[in-house]
């Protein structure tokens, strides 16, 4: 009682701390108490501890006043909103890459001023392009404005990035990188260790199972899909995509019983094994605050099973709580970090409270023995801990987020059996894929099956709008209401009951996953369940078998180009995108899960809005070859395609008209640009020189014409190089520098496809090409990716299928 005292007092104080500025000065009045000490004897303790948590109390506050709101000259917060500013640091975290940019937490040490550089402290969140690559470590110079984060209309954005210690924001700044390898060797290996392990998930899974696993295994969030993310929230699930307490309980039941099985109880090698994995898998995830905050939890339970203490549960949930405040004062504001602590309250009080009432309820029914008796009580085992956390975070969620989910309990109910599966196989797919990908592809396969299972729960849940309810803002009375009406329930439902036994049955919780485990190994873990995996592998392998017509794909990847041609197991990418999440999202829809191999990529160009998704799916897919032309162009996105091609050992060849590759029984693709000699001296060179393709089977075909213009249109007209097709793939996103009247009427289409992006910055496509297009076509005939989606053809050589994805 005495560390849930003291625990409690110090979290008090610094909640006070963020309310009220209070003089450390005030801490003696911890002394008054004491001298009482003086004229009695029977209240000595109390007057202890009554000093000791008022100094406790005081010095918490002025902690975490000093700590959020201490902003003087010596802090970089101070220099907010004065134009552009020079910051010197290093890189304090592992970088958050996102689709299109790259999110740095920059640690500062100084700034400069008109007399010189000052040292300073506090982060800044520096927003920088993709490529060049920056790592964990590295000691920046950056240029730009220091900018304090807005406070969004429904997201206290600077309140957010406050609690992670970050009181300034810099967009896209000037930046030199003045030294490499400065951070902690472990940091760094940990940092480097994590994002291989990401980019092996990404290397062996399809998209969106991918991201998803690295979300769940690694907690890398940045690639998970929107759309997705609020199928998660709209589902009541989210919370899986977040490494926190719930997982680290899922892999301690699981790892209790493996370590029961092999040794016994004998000297609790069972709860040093647990013990061990866990602190490794808290490292590999990258020490995260709510991972570390769920290893603490579970070390705490782990060894009071050790040391046949298993109802000090309320302990573990303080304690927890008092150490990961008392690194940093910013967490007691963070949602996460509330939610975390409210779920693992509701484990210890809510769920013995249902549990206790389900189990009645199926010995009832069911009686107390039986296989289905056993299988009623695990699944109300499950659901009651689902139930309890869900009853305990919803106004918090609904405060945040602005939604409750209706169907969350059963969503999480659905979905939590394959979280193990999803643990197990991702870690042994990205520990494996280090030494051999061929071997981590087949793991990949099972953690495949495990990930689909989850999407399939989640998107049934979460799509329908009936799914959830948005309640817009949440009164903070409402919700102190709740947990005080909540909280009484719990304390006279405790007056009817022993509290050992209540506690106790929490504890239970991770040793009846255990037992679980034993339990199910007994009924045919070596047999039933991999001849089950095989059969449904063998299932989908057999129904993704790739048929003999020729298929050609207008992916939809905002603005810019990005076209998938396959016929039988051959396949061939022209340009990927400006987004690397699309295009691996595009190929993972039309490609099979097992097959993680292209035959040729083609590089029209070298502009970031052809190139950026190639570079991705150079790191993720077995690339045979590459085609492109040999241009004169600088950019960091350019340097970085190279330096991949170069890395892989991937084959290159350049493009030149007249060269044509074959893809079987009559199917061909030829090269009609760039010409033998380069153009030059034209509008834009670098598009001219583009890669032109004819893609052609029997009687249809297919014109692909990059982001060329006029000049470049008027020398294939000139040279007759059969550009004739029955689709033409418009150029340059429609622009009005391309799809000249002469060229058209040379091309004769049936079909346009325009790649072009919604509300894009450049007004494409050109009205002016649009019309021109419609009164030659039809305006049926013209496909838009910004309207209609991905847009895939068809042909076996004679007749031509067209599918929309809008």
């Amino acid at each position: 009682m005495l560390l849930i005292y003291l625990s409690c007092v110090w979290i008090a104080g610094i909640f006070l701390g963020t309310r009220l500025h209070l003089p450390l000065v005030l801490a003696l009045a911890g002394l008054i108490p004491l001298a009482g000490l003086f004229f009695t004897r029977r209240h000595r303790q109390a007057a202890v501890l009554a000093g000791l948590g008022i100094f406790i109390l005081v010095t918490a506050a002025a902690y975490a006043d000093a700590s959020l709101y201490g902003i003087g000259a010596g802090k970089i917060g101070f220099y907010n909103d004065t134009g552009a500013v020079e910051v010197r640091g290093s890189v304090a975290a592992a970088p958050d890459v996102r689709d299109t940019h790259t999110r740095l937490t920059l640690s500062t040490e100084a700034v400069k001023l008109e007399e010189g550089w000052r040292e300073v402290g506090g982060k800044v969140l520096v927003f920088v392009p993709r490529y060049p690559e920056y790592r964990y470590g590295d000691v920046l110079r950056v240029k730009g404005p220091l900018e304090t984060p807005p406070r969004l209309d429904d997201f206290d954005y600077r309140g957010y990035l406050a609690h992670q210690g970050i009181s300034a924001t810099m967009p896209y700044p000037e930046i030199s990188v003045l030294a490499t390898g400065r951070g902690l060797p472990p940091l760094v290996w940990i940092f480097s260790l994590r994002a291989r392990l990401g980019q092996v998930l990404g290397q062996v899974l399809p998209e969106p199972q991918g991201a998803v696993a690295q979300g769940i295994v690694l907690g890398i969030r940045g690639n998970i899909p929107a759309d997705l993310k609020a199928d998660f929230s709209r589902s009541g699930t989210a919370h899986l995509l977040a490494i926190s307490g719930l997982h680290l309980g899922i892999m301690a039941g699981i790892l209790l019983g493996i370590g029961l099985w092999l040794f016994g109880r004998r000297y609790y090698l069972y709860v040093w094994l647990a013990l061990g994995v866990i602190w490794l898998y808290t490292v590999i995830t990258g020490l995260t605050p709510p991972v570390v905050r769920g290893a603490i939890m579970a070390t705490v339970f782990l060894l009071a099973e050790a040391l046949g203490r298993q109802r000090s549960a309320m302990v573990a949930l303080t304690l927890a709580a008092a150490i990961m405040v008392g690194i940093s004062p910013y967490i007691l504001g963070d949602a996460s970090f509330q939610m975390s602590f409210l779920a693992m309250a509701g484990l210890v009080f809510i769920f013995p409270v249902l549990r206790e009432l389900g189990r009645r309820a199926v010995a009832a029914r069911l009686g107390e023995e039986g296989g289905l008796a056993a299988a009623a009580n695990v699944a109300i085992d499950t659901l009651s801990a689902t139930l309890g956390a869900v009853i305990a975070v919803w106004p918090v969620v609904a405060y945040y987020f602005g939604i409750v989910s209706l169907v969350g309990p059963v969503a999480t109910f659905l979905a939590l059996p394959a979280l193990p599966g999803i643990i197990v196989t991702g870690v042994l797919a990205g520990v494996v894929g280090i030494v051999t990908l061929a071997i981590a592809q087949a793991i990949g396969w099972v953690a495949w099956l495990f990930l689909s299972y989850l999407l399939l729960v989640v998107g049934g849940l979460g799509s329908p709008a009936a799914s959830s309810v948005e309640v817009g803002w949440m009164s903070p009375v409402f919700i102190w209401g709740y947990y005080l009406v909540l909280a009484a329930a719990v304390w006279f439902n405790s007056r009817r009951q022993r509290l050992r036994g209540l506690v106790a049955g929490t504890a239970g919780l991770m040793k009846s996953g255990a037992g679980l485990s034993s339990g199910f190994s007994r009924v045919g873990r070596w047999l039933v369940v991999p001849l089950l995996l095989l059969a449904v592998l063998l299932f989908y392998v057999a129904a993704t078998l790739p048929d003999a017509d020729l298929h050609v794909s207008f992916l939809n990847v905002g603005e810019g180009d990005a076209v998938l041609i396959q016929r039988g197991s051959r396949q061939v990418l022209v340009d990927g995108g400006p987004s690397p999440q699309a295009i691996a999202l595009g190929l993972s829809r039309r490609l099979p899960f097992w097959d993680r191999s292209i035959d040729l990529l083609v590089s029209t160009h070298p502009h970031q809005d052809h190139l950026a998704g190639l570079v991705e799916v150079l790191r993720r897919y077995r690339v045979e070859r590459v085609l492109s032309p040999e241009l004169d162009y600088a950019s960091p996105m350019y340097d970085e395609w190279r330096r991949v091609i170069k890395e892989k050992g991937t084959e290159t060849t350049l493009a030149r008209a007249g060269q044509r590759i074959t893809l079987g029984e009559g199917v061909f693709i030829d090269v009609l640009n760039p010409p033998p000699e380069l153009m030059s001296g034209t509008a834009s060179d670098i598009d001219n020189n583009g890669v032109v393709l004819r893609v052609s089977d029997g009687r249809v075909s297919f014109i692909l014409t990059s982001d060329i213009q006029r000049e470049a249109e008027r020398a294939l007209v000139r040279e007759r190089a059969g550009i004739a097709g029955t689709v033409l793939k418009v150029a340059h996103h429609g622009s009005d520098t391309s799809s000249s009247p002469g060229f058209l009427a040379v091309v004769s289409p049936r079909v346009a496809v325009i790649s072009v992006g919604a509300d894009n910055r450049f007004g494409h496509p050109a009205p002016d090409v649009v019309s021109r297009l419609e009164d030659r076509i039809g305006k049926g005939n013209v496909y838009r990716t910004d309207e209609r989606g991905a847009v895939d053809f068809v042909t076996d050589g004679q007749r031509l299928w067209v599918e929309a994805g809008k």
